[in-house]
């Protein structure tokens, strides 16, 4: 990488860091564990314990460590997307409505590389957003309930350190499902001169493919649908892990991946810039 891309990159990522919204985001998701934590320590007795079953909720009263899995379960299907939908749609959108897109392919920058930068800005925030979940759940979680041995979905129990491995590794699978879904989004981006536009579209096609994975009638699409198997995380909570059951996940995220980058090359690379 060049001296050029790593500035640009540098560059890129302080200032998504730096932007008020998504500092906001960011703080809206690590406090919604935060809430599921507090609301589950007031509805129900401290000497409550865990049922056992798959139910998340079930098992948070008995270790804070399940807070973590409750409260990415709870943004799944929503707030994640969202930020990673404002991200990804402001990445050339937001560059064409502030008239800096035109001045960035001057530098000179050019067209594969800034869409290689904003990708990797994407991606940064596919996989910080889960982390900064997880970690609000597991240390709100640790301070209302305490932590302990953990009883996985295959009723076994792991150590309080394995745990955490599984965790990490749950982030990282969801975060290369959000990396599918950033693709898409930077695919929209090039289609428009408006990011909240583009923000809107991803967010409707996300609750969109969550809907459509709900109807039996439809289920010859069901493989094909970009969040089918977002919530197979719960696959690594089994023992042993059951790493077939995250294969279909991982290749249907890297085959949007594969599809949409291309395709968002292919846009932008013929596009008239004129702002």
């Amino acid at each position: 990488m060049s001296d050029l891309s790593v500035r640009f990159l540098r560059s890129e990522l302080g200032l998504i860091a730096r932007r008020r919204r998504n500092q906001a985001g960011l703080a809206a998701l690590a406090a919604v564990p935060i809430i599921v934590a507090v609301a589950m320590r007031l509805a129900a007795p401290s000497s409550s314990s865990p049922s056992g079953g798959p139910d998340f909720f079930s098992q948070i009263t008995g270790n804070g460590f399940f807070v973590a899995l409750a409260g990415l379960g709870v943004e799944l299907t929503l707030f994640l997307p969202i930020a990673i939908a404002m991200l990804a749609g402001d990445a050339v959108a937001g560059e064409a409505q502030q008239g800096t897109l035109r001045y960035l392919l001057t530098v000179p920058v050019g067209r594969i590389r800034l869409l290689a930068v904003k990708y990797a800005g994407i991606l940064f925030g596919a996989f910080l957003a889960p982390l900064v979940v997880a970690a609000s759940g597991l240390i709100s979680g640790l301070i209302l309930f305490g932590g302990g041995a953990i009883t996985t979905l295959s009723g076994s129990q792991i150590g309080f350190g394995s745990g955490l491995l599984r965790l990490l590794a749950i982030c990282l699978y969801l975060g290369a499902c959000l990396a599918a879904l950033g693709a898409v989004g930077l695919f929209v981006s090039t289609l428009t001169e408006q990011p909240l536009g583009a923000t809107v579209a991803l967010a409707m096609l996300t609750v969109a493919s969550f809907v459509l994975g709900q109807i039996p009638q439809l289920d010859w699409l069901h493989p094909y649908l970009l969040t089918q198997h977002w919530r197979d995380f719960g696959e690594l909570l089994r023992d042993p892990v059951s790493l077939d059951g995250l294969g279909p996940g991982l290749l249907t995220a890297g085959a949007y991946i594969v599809i949409f980058l291309p395709a968002a090359w292919a846009r932008f690379a013929g596009r008239d810039v004129t702002s």
